[in-house]
């Protein structure tokens, strides 16, 4: 069957038909906090926003795609893989328009299903080179909403491919943006290599094996799952290219660069078979500069709003964590009160109950809060977390 290229549904007459429901996540009151300075002065409570913080363009191109999809397609089945953006109010209300999903994993029975009268949505995150194979052969109708900073890493490590140079990926290996750039590694002939590495302890195990230190079997059993098939690290370390996925914490994707240079550099005398290019996405980068900014005025506590598994949210949190009090909350609804606060814990992986420190702050003392988001929450949510720790201070708005 042949492929049917993917469609452009953000027609004009389309976008006029979903406007209101896009307009949905904008906020009157994150707007003028916005125009203040982005400080929210009231008697006794003051919330700092970042500079930076909350939907970025290509988030916002995604969800007008999802619903511009629903509404052109109206009474087809349309399927979504995955997630459009990881953050659970805009996932929600997509699944009441009747928004089906499709799992990740190829061999899941409902794929034999599809046939070409389906719309499949393509995530912000990309799908992996077989999947979308797949997919056009069974003549779905596609609608792509993958990222453009995405594609440009895509483009990057098709190029390590061709040129027999072995991506070396900084992500979470299970991420879908991860995976689908892990298969863009491959190049077009499937010969590529790539290893995907976490954090600064596995670049340093990576690193280790370059310059002679590592153990064969102990290496490939630790990053078992985590390379492509038939990676030989005798033979497919000897040249490198970092690439990353675009929400990782910047800092360490530096940090792990200059590991792995000076790895390559103790072993050849020189960094000429090392490669690597700045592939964090400018919003996420922009978002933890503005946090960094923010950290630096006093405050008692900040507040890190998004969905749990947004990979650029945590990075948020975590920034936040290491400077004083911090609450990573999804929804307005974690408030539960001065005594009570429903916080995602970055170590346990849970959604923990906590505290607030102010609880027993004088309360004739100003409460300075930090407030920012990940790319992925959108304004309204901001705003309604917000308008619940007025509350808690006592304030109206």
């Amino acid at each position: 069957m042949t492929a049917r290229k993917p469609i452009n549904v953000r027609r004009p007459e389309v976008m006029a038909r979903v406007r209101n429901k896009v307009q949905q996540y904008n906020s009157e009151l994150v707007d003028s906090i916005r125009a203040a300075g982005n400080v929210l002065n009231l008697p006794g409570f003051e919330v700092h926003l970042a500079g930076a913080f909350g939907f970025c363009d290509g988030v916002k191109r995604a969800i007008e795609i999802a619903y511009a999809t629903c509404a052109m397609f109206e009474g087809r089945r349309i399927w979504l893989i995955g997630e459009i953006i990881h953050n659970p109010a805009v996932n929600a209300d997509l699944d009441a328009m009747g928004l089906r999903h499709l799992p990740w994993n190829l061999n899941d029975p409902v794929y034999a299903g599809l046939d070409e009268d389906d719309v499949v949505i393509i995530p912000a995150f990309g799908v992996s080179v077989l999947m979308r194979r797949m997919l056009e052969e069974k003549g779905v109708q596609l609608v792509d909403s993958t990222c453009g900073n995405v594609i440009r890493v895509w483009q990057k490590v098709r190029n390590y491919a061709k040129l027999g140079i072995t991506s070396v990926i900084h992500g979470k290996a299970k991420h879908e943006e991860s995976q689908a750039t892990a298969s863009q590694s491959c190049g077009e002939d499937g010969k590529g290599n790539f290893i995907v590495i976490f954090n600064e302890t596995e670049a340093q195990l990576l690193a280790d094996y370059i310059a002679g230190r590592g153990e064969r079997a102990a290496f490939m059993a630790h990053f078992e799952g985590c390379y492509s098939a038939g990676f030989d690290p005798d033979i497919h370390l000897a040249e490198i290219g970092m690439a990353n996925q675009t929400t990782m914490l910047k800092s360490e994707t530096a940090h792990i660069q200059s590991m792995l240079r000076t790895a390559v550099v103790e072993r050849d005398g020189d960094d000429l078979r090392f490669h690597a290019f700045d592939t964090i996405c400018g919003a996420t980068q922009d978002r933890q500069n503005a946090l960094f900014e923010l950290l630096d005025k006093p405050l008692d506590a900040m507040f890190i709003i998004g969905g749990y598994n947004s990979s650029n949210t945590t990075h948020l949190a975590h920034i936040a964590s290491l400077k004083l009090p911090t609450f990573f909350v999804k929804e307005a609804d974690c408030l539960m009160g001065l005594d009570k606060v429903r916080s995602f814990d970055l170590k346990a992986k849970a959604e923990c109950e906590v505290a607030l420190p102010l609880q027993a702050a004088d309360l004739s003392r100003t409460w300075r809060i930090g407030v920012t988001a990940g790319a992925s929450c959108p304004a309204n949510v901001i705003e309604s977390v917000v308008r619940r720790l007025a509350e808690l201070r006592g304030c109206q708005l």
